[in-house]
């Protein structure tokens, strides 16, 4: 009996950039209806190998097999053509259009626009990845971002779909609902190429998984048959640290929130209702929630991008901030890091060290005068600290993979020693070693009396690092509930925004004993 010709196979695929050889030599096999993971620490050169397939990236060296065919991939148009669809880390989405054009863009121009929102609709009913086909992307958190770009993958109707970290800012019930679309895409003969930090999910999904590092195959596996210890060792060479979160006691109030309503200044966005709640010194406070329910929203009025809070609504160290500037916070002590790194964390075009500019200008002033010798000190200390990989202070933010970016723009932020730091998504794209040093950053921050306020999609981070957890449903906050008292199924029945009377009145209480 002949052997199955693999729908896609890699021979010895390089690619060399200036600071860092991306690929090296690297093969590998994806039979038709297989889900196979590729693994690997930030910086190992995954999505670089995945742009070469998607016809993004040229390789220097090797060749492509398409059905057993050698083929050259010009262009993602042609990788289209061939059945190949790619969802971004990064998203690949134009933000004055609508989702609806978005997703036309990459189809079959014989289709209207009309039909294809109306197949939007279907799908998204279908899969149960909710899109409103009408709403302009910048309107958008990034969870719906990537429901967008799966919702355009699978309207291509792929025979190889490639995943580069589609689950970092789903929630679970959404995650369980992408792993259905994707076993029944697989049943249907789909090969799906699926990048993961999440090693669970691996484990879960995967049938197969090559791991890379520093460029090069380093090992292959069936992660169905080995434990999340044996993944980290193939992929970082140990174990992640283990965290000691702790509990300790709050010291005296940071950020006090009180009465904040606030309308949404776009028809797609989410109006913030009489939110009430406290952060005291020393004390990590998680929020979890579906996103686009007013996370957004609520980072902009803390954060000071959006100055309309009303007068008094927020108080940072008795000092009314609800309508002062970003620049007037950060001299009271508050930094932020948003969701969305590349774009708004860090300019694309710009150098790491004038990256720095952005946050950090009280540092890298001289004599009253920027000194650029010193923001390249300040992002060489960083790249050090945090163990950002990358070509140096000079390098462009947009040539750094997703995790070693997010791991500056947060070493940024904390190496600042802000009072109230303020963070949203904070292990986005970061594989398990990194991930663990964030968290740990973040409780020594903690531990030295800052008061953290972190916005996670990822329950498992929330209850491993915070003091007290809230749910943010429909534009409001529920009370407030110590984290060895919740539970997974708890936070997740909340996120409906439907949390009882009781456990409200309990909530209150824990809320008047912390003040």
């Amino acid at each position: 009996m002949a052997e199955p010709v693999p729908r896609l196979e890699l021979q010895g695929i390089s690619k060399q950039y200036p600071a860092v050889k991306a690929n090296d030599g690297v093969s590998l096999r994806v039979m038709p209806g297989q889900i196979h993971a590729v693994l690997g620490e930030n910086g190992a050169g995954k999505s670089t190998l995945m742009k070469i397939i998607y016809g993004a990236v040229q390789p220097d060296e090797g060749r492509l097999l398409w059905n057993g065919q050698p083929v050259q991939v010009r262009s993602p148009a042609q990788a289209r053509q061939l059945g190949i669809s790619m969802v971004y880390q990064h998203f690949s989405l134009f933000d004055t259009l609508s989702a609806a054009e978005n997703v036309w863009l990459g189809l079959d121009k014989a289709l209207g626009l009309a039909e294809v929102s109306q197949r939007i609709r279907e799908l998204s009913a279908a899969y149960g990845l909710e899109v409103d086909p009408a709403r302009p992307v910048h309107t958008l958190s990034v969870g719906e971002r990537q429901r967008v770009e799966i919702v355009r993958a699978l309207l291509t109707n792929p025979r190889l779909l490639i995943l580069d970290e589609p689950t970092s800012v789903l929630t679970p019930q959404a995650v369980q609902k992408l792993f259905d679309v994707l076993r029944r895409l697989a049943a249907e003969g789909c090969a799906i190429l699926y990048i993961s930090h999440k090693l669970d999910e691996i484990r879960a999904l995967c049938q197969h998984c090559t791991v890379l590092r520093g460029g090069r195959v380093t090992g292959e596996v069936d992660p169905r048959t080995v434990d999340n210890a044996a993944l980290s060792r193939l992929m970082i060479g140990s174990e992640p640290p283990r965290l000691r979160a702790g509990a300790r006691e709050a010291g005296a109030p940071v950020l006090r929130v009180q009465g904040l309503d606030l309308p949404t200044d776009n028809p797609f966005g989410t109006a913030l209702r009489g939110l009430d709640f406290e952060l005291r010194a020393g004390e990590i406070l998680g929020v979890a929630g579906v996103s686009g329910n007013g996370q957004q929203e609520l980072l902009a009025a803390l954060s000071g991008e959006d100055a309309r809070a009303p007068r008094g609504s927020i108080r940072l160290f008795d000092t009314d901030i609800a309508r002062a500037s970003c620049r007037k916070r950060r001299r009271l002590g508050l930094h932020f890091v948003p969701e969305e790194r590349l774009g708004r964390g860090a300019v694309p075009s710009l150098s790491l060290a004038d990256n720095t500019l952005l946050t950090r200008t009280e540092s890298v002033k001289a004599g009253g005068w920027l000194a650029k010798g010193e923001a390249r000190r300040l992002a060489e200390e960083l790249i050090a600290r945090f163990g950002v990989r990358c070509g140096g202070s000079g390098a462009a933010a947009r040539s750094l993979s997703g995790g070693n970016l997010q791991k500056f723009i947060v070493g940024r932020e904390i190496d600042a020693a802000p009072k109230l730091l303020l963070i949203a998504q904070p292990t986005w794209g970061v594989d398990v070693g990194a991930a663990a040093q964030i968290r740990g950053e973040l409780l020594k921050l903690r531990d030295a009396g800052c008061a953290l306020l972190v916005f996670s999609e990822e329950l498992d981070e929330l209850f491993e690092i915070s003091d007290r957890l809230v749910v943010m449903a429909q534009g409001r906050l529920s009370p407030s509930l110590p984290v060895a008292e919740a539970t997974v199924e708890r936070i997740g029945a909340w996120m409906s925004g439907l949390w009882e009377s009781g456990a409200c009145a309990a909530g209150q209480e824990a809320n008047h004993a912390a003040a």
